[in-house]
């Protein structure tokens, strides 16, 4: 899940030292939570070989935090494998929290052990944990109860937070600006997120768009996840700390709040509209931590919400206060440790019967898992997974239900979606018994690599059919280029495999399960779509020959324009191909000079190839490095020969789009 109203709790629980002088730019982007642009500055440094234990445990996080398990497990993976006896316990619940991500629950199952041997003993999570087989295979083993809809309100941006209005349905939503003014935040580029209101029809099976909730509540920052009181004139609802601009700690985070607001008659208006009036900040919210997430017991004398306050138990906990007289309530009540672990517990929905809630610290499939924990004489029971297909190897959560029918909503970023977090509509039965099968367990496995070089490829996409071409699970390749699938296929079947991704001409390849090992493996192959198309640490590039420049030159030699011309062909034959240039000097003469130069260089060098016929706009960026990233020794002060700094004067081009 990639929003904001999320993970400004989580950056809170993160304790780790985020200090050190070499990473202090990527740090600050990090710490506002600027996820994507993080990770591509730590990203920068490891592919200059520093693989350090800080450096991949903040690529890491950058990843994780803004919920890409695959790339979070390409730098944990490494991580763990070189830093295992010297990493926190967190960092090994977090790695195997990617494993079942992508799918690798036999994997997950192995550190979840090893995490509970090495976790503080006061850890709640260590219950579930430290006999991770049993749990998990209990999980995996639930027979669906669920019939899931993506909705039609789904954009590409990020939906999620349903609550029922009457007979209508309120969410929050980065709606882009086809329909509203858009202010875009920077931890992934999409506008900030209000409520909007959609009518729910008839079979409740799917929402239309019908306009913006409330004026008086959306502000230019964040609001998101509401509840409302049994009579739907007052809700409770999250917002950014936020009078005329965002407030912020010490530390410089901006925390959630809770709000409440009443429905009143505008008395100015001639139609005599009712709108949310008198918005008030709860009490029991603070600057310097976070409060959000609320939901309303059914007699409306109660309401959960979700903290990180003093007295919580892991990163999130859910809270409970009494909803007294004259607008007053109770203190907060953390729930305990029956409901809250040492992890994430939030979003929770209140019904007379049970609570239901997101939770990233019970045994799950992967994410946030919804969970449902029964009600009984006013005490919460053991929470229990509602299993696949409601959760899934990603986020979970937002879930909403109207226990009579049988029907509510949930949010998921799972793949298959519209955009980032989208809505579902569900349909809970009744568990079907599955047909038993042969008593065959049957497992494939493999490895992606390059048909030309034999070089392993990571971040491919791997997807297993079965021969009627029903698509049965995807994963990706590993760092080394290691793939497994755990999908028990049965012996002596036959499915087939595809492998696909950017920049490399798609691959399948038929096979059929083993009769006697307990494993299939089957390699991949793939190629790149053309031979000057070229992988460099995870960035597809185009390799032509060195663009020389002469000494403080950056004008076009006839030499460099013969290679340039290679890369106006390659962009005239994928005329959807877009790249950035980069362009690089040796560490002669002073640095600020050098910067300077480079980006002339880069300048024509895009220049010389729009002058070919290439589409300006289809070369996104063209900016000069200056000697910041040199390829050998030759720094200053360093004797070099004038070949040895001939190699640094170079210009790189990075496919961005085939």
């Amino acid at each position: 899940m990639k929003n904001i109203i999320t993970l400004s709790f989580i950056l809170i629980s993160v304790s780790l030292s985020y200090g050190q002088e070499t990473y202090r730019a990527a740090d600050k982007v990090f710490e506002k939570m600027q996820y994507l642009d993080a990770a591509k500055m730590y990203e920068s440094k490891l592919s200059k070989g520093d693989y350090s234990k800080e450096l991949l445990e903040k690529a890491g996080d950058a990843h994780y935090f803004n919920t890409d398990m695959a790339k979070a497990n390409k730098w944990y993976d490494i991580l763990i494998s070189d830093y295992l006896n010297e990493v926190d316990a967190e960092y090994i619940f977090r790695y195997a929290h990617t494993l079942q991500g992508i799918g690798e629950n036999n994997a997950a199952k192995k550190w979840m052990k090893i995490f509970a041997k090495r976790a503080k003993q006061n850890d709640k999570r260590i219950e579930d944990h430290s006999e991770g087989d049993v749990v998990l295979e209990n999980v995996l083993s639930i027979k669906p109860q669920f019939r899931l809809q993506n909705l039609s309100i789904n954009t590409r941006n990020s939906d999620f937070g349903p609550m029922y209005y009457k007979n209508k349905l309120v969410y929050s939503s980065a709606l882009d600006s086809s329909y509203y003014h858009e202010r875009i935040y920077n931890w992934n580029n999409q506008p900030y997120l209000s409520f909007y209101l959609g009518r729910i029809n008839a079979v409740e099976t799917d929402v239309k768009f019908i306009e913006e909730f409330s004026e008086n509540i959306n502000t230019k920052y964040h609001e998101a996840t509401l509840a409302f009181s049994p009579d739907n004139q007052k809700v409770y609802f999250t917002r950014n700390n936020y009078i005329d601009e965002l407030g912020r700690d010490d530390d410089g985070v901006n925390h959630l709040k809770l709000y409440s607001a009443e429905l009143s008659v505008d008395t100015l208006s001639r139609t005599k509209r009712k709108e949310w009036r008198n918005i008030k900040e709860l009490p029991f919210n603070s600057e310097n931590y976070s409060v959000g997430h609320p939901t309303v017991s059914k007699d409306g004398k109660k309401l959960y919400f979700v903290s990180d306050m003093p007295g919580t138990i892991g990163a999130t906990d859910i809270f409970v206060v009494d909803i007294l007289e004259d607008d007053t309530y109770s203190t907060p009540k953390n729930l305990g440790s029956k409901v809250n672990t040492s992890g994430r517990e939030m979003f929770p929905y209140i019904t007379n019967n049970s609570l239901y809630f997101a939770s990233d610290g019970h045994i799950g499939l992967g994410g946030l898992d919804v969970f449902e924990s029964a009600l009984t004489s006013e005490t919460f029971q053991k929470p229990t997974n509602l299993g696949a297909p409601l959760n899934s190897q990603l986020d979970d959560f937002s879930f909403i239900i109207k226990e009579k029918e049988n029907i509510g909503f949930v949010c998921s970023n799972r793949e298959g979606g519209k955009g980032d977090d989208d809505i579902y509509s569900f349909e809970r039965f009744k568990a079907i018994t599955p047909v038993k099968v042969e008593d065959c367990q049957q497992f494939v496995k493999g490895y992606v690599s390059n048909s030309k070089t034999g070089e392993r490829i990571p971040d491919a996409t791997v997807t297993l059919y079965n021969e009627k071409d029903v698509k049965l699970s995807q994963t990706q390749s590993r760092i080394n280029g290691d793939y497994a699938f755990n999908f028990d296929l049965g012996c002596s079947k036959k499915h087939y495999i595809k492998v696909e991704k950017n920049g490399y001409n798609p691959n399948q390849k038929i096979f059929v399960t083993s009769s006697i090992s307990s494993e299939t493996i089957v390699p991949l192959d793939i190629e790149t779509i053309d031979e000057l198309i070229v992988e460099d640490n995870g960035l597809l590039k185009i390799k032509i020959g060195i663009i020389y420049f002469d000494l403080d030159k950056f004008f076009i030699r006839d030499d460099s324009a013969s290679e340039l011309n290679k890369i106006v062909v390659l962009m005239t034959k994928y005329p959807k191909m877009v790249i950035n240039i980069e362009s690089h000097t040796d560490s002669r003469s002073k640095d600020d000079y050098n910067l300077e130069l480079s980006n002339n260089r880069a300048q024509a060098t895009k220049n010389y190839i729009i002058s070919k016929g290439i589409s300006a706009n289809r070369i996104n960026n063209a900016t000069g490095f200056g000697e910041t990233q040199l390829i050998n020794k030759c720094s200053n002060g360093v004797s070099c020969t004038e070949a040895q700094h001939q190699l640094n004067r170079r210009s790189e081009f990075i496919i961005l789009k085939i």
